[in-house]
């Protein structure tokens, strides 16, 4: 691969104090570097929501990441870090459905590395490549027990829409989880991002897309992705209603559960402890988007 793993001084150095009461009993972690104000004005910027940088928040049970206090980026359990706590990010977990076995995985979008952990935990055959444009969020990956890179793990600090362009090797699964302060990070549908993903995943592919933010950056995306993918891209809905997920693939996605797709989704339960059979219904009843 052309692009080397970016390594960001880990932050070591940090700004502490309560955090505001909207954002509930709790304090918040800000790192330090040049040019950072004091606390009070730090205070202020956190209670407007003028951070120019993400922040953290913990209450000693959970650690989260913000951009602003109503929009958590990331959220991890201190004492269960490698969980998949959010709705959202469990269901993305539902590609293993179309694709068992993969062995390379890119996502686009590290945040609290909270799918990056989950992957490398649970499936230690896959090479997993993570691309995160944002400095600051990568080196706050050792407060979110990230793995360091190594043989078969590695963040690379590039815009992702960029990186797939120029990427090379195949890939099987493509987890994108990218976002800015308001939505979905905009340089996806710019670069034709949906079209370069699919000129580089594999016949097994499946990309999944993880919806939030501006309604109105979704138009474009979804657009680009069906003009691409057809009739077998499915939106499935968190519970929280608040995330919507995509599944994009070259398969002819289930519209009925087969016996061999129950046992799989049976054994992905007993071996991952998330909840496929509930996953395979949702996809199975999802609608499709098209092109006319």
């Amino acid at each position: 691969m052309s692009i080397q793993s970016a390594s960001p001084l880990p932050v070591t150095e940090w700004i502490e104090f309560p955090a505001p009461r909207r954002c509930g009993p709790g304090l918040i972690r800000v790192p330090l570097r040049p040019g950072t104000p004091d606390r009070s004005e730090l205070l202020r910027r956190v209670s407007t929501d003028e951070m120019e940088q993400p922040y953290l928040f913990e209450d000693g049970v959970e650690r989260r990441l913000h951009f602003t206090l109503d929009c958590t980026q990331s959220v991890m359990r201190l004492h269960e870090p490698n969980a998949l706590v959010t709705p959202y990010t469990r269901k993305m977990m539902a590609f293993l459905l179309l694709n068992p076995t993969p062995r390379n995985i890119l996502m686009l979008g590290l945040g609290g590395g909270s799918l990056a952990k989950f992957c490398y935990q649970r499936l230690p055959q896959a090479n997993i490549t993570v691309v995160e444009v944002n400095p600051d969020i990568v080196a706050l990956r050792r407060e979110f027990h990230v793995p360091d890179d190594n043989e078969r793990f590695r963040v690379v600090q590039a815009d992702g829409a960029e990186f797939i362009s120029r990427e090379q090797d195949p890939i099987d699964v493509v987890l994108v989880d990218a976002f800015d302060p308001v939505g979905i990070a905009e340089s996806l549908p710019a670069k034709m991002f949906f079209a370069r993903a699919a000129e580089r995943m594999t016949k097994d592919g499946v990309l999944v897309m993880n919806f939030w933010g501006e309604c109105d950056r979704y138009v474009e995306n979804l657009r680009q992705a069906a003009a691409v993918f057809g009739t077998s891209l499915r939106i499935v809905s968190t519970e929280n209603g608040g995330n919507l997920v995509l599944f994009a693939s070259f398969q002819t996605q289930p519209r009925s559960i087969s016996p061999a797709m129950e046992s799989l989704s049976q054994w992905l339960e007993r071996t991952m402890s998330l909840d496929f059979p509930r996953y395979l219904r949702r996809i199975c009843q999802a609608p499709s988007l098209h092109t006319r």
